[in-house]
């Protein structure tokens, strides 16, 4: 089953949302799971999860979105989750420090009353980790929460610490970039470990890079794992989705 776990898909990046989800299921994607990561990203994801049926949602608050957070908001979520079976997840959550390095321990502290959500209601994480590894992980070891490693781009050694934690890495169109050193990767951790992405309308993979992502170009770095990991790509389809649906416990 061909599951994009972490899209954007929003009437900001597309003209028509009907069109879009037509062109996912006429390339094979079965489900698509909607990050909602601001307010108004949340509103809009949740409603197209109640008009698609093969749609759902993950919901949290990015680390860019720190200053417009209150506490207030972190309890809407806990509401919106207990009254909706289609959101499978928090997220996507986590520290980016590329831009806001002047706001690190803000970051961590929305990031851990995310985390604490999470554990208490026992939901699978999407984690958002950009230049800030080392804070990721820690802050992580703190929680008993699961989840997936949103667009994994690091070393062996930061996957197998993910790993051991009971994280999936997501991969998306990065394992398709030419100078991408990903794929080294994914022929040590293994499909056991990974679930595909796309991360539209960002990041689209090769032969469509520098174009505008969809959920339809999953099948690309299904066919680029399969690769790297000389294996059928039928396999990673399988492997990945059912990844994804016992992770976000996908009906």
């Amino acid at each position: 089953m061909l599951i994009d776990t972490h899209c954007h898909l929003s009437c900001e990046y597309y003209d028509n949302i009907d069109e879009v989800i037509r062109e996912n299921r006429e390339s094979g994607v079965s489900k698509i799971i909607i990050s909602g990561c601001d307010k108004k990203g949340i509103e809009e994801a949740i409603l197209y999860s109640k008009k698609y049926d093969d749609v759902f949602v993950t919901i949290g608050y990015h680390p860019e979105e720190v200053d417009r957070v209150s506490d207030e908001d972190i309890w809407e979520l806990k509401s919106l989750i207990e009254n909706n079976k289609k959101i499978v997840g928090i997220g996507e959550i986590g520290l980016d420090y590329y831009y806001e390095k002047d706001k690190r321990n803000e970051q961590i502290s929305l990031f851990e009353k995310q985390l604490q959500l999470a554990e208490e209601l026992g939901m699978p994480v999407v984690i958002h980790s950009r230049e800030a590894v080392k804070d990721t992980i820690d802050t992580l070891k703190k929680y008993k929460v699961k989840g997936v490693i949103h667009c994994f781009s690091g070393s062996l050694e930061t996957a197998e610490i993910y790993i051991k934690m009971g994280y999936k890495l997501g991969i998306g169109g990065v394992v398709t970039f030419k100078n991408s050193k990903l794929g080294e990767v994914l022929e040590k951790v293994g499909l056991d470990n990974l679930v595909l992405e796309t991360d539209s309308p960002y990041l689209a993979p090769v032969p469509f890079r520098g174009k505008q992502n969809s959920s339809k170009y999953l099948k690309y770095i299904a066919k680029e794992v399969a690769n790297r990991c000389c294996v059928d790509v039928d396999l990673v389809i399988e492997k990945t989705g059912q990844n994804a649906i016992d992770t976000f416990d996908l009906k």
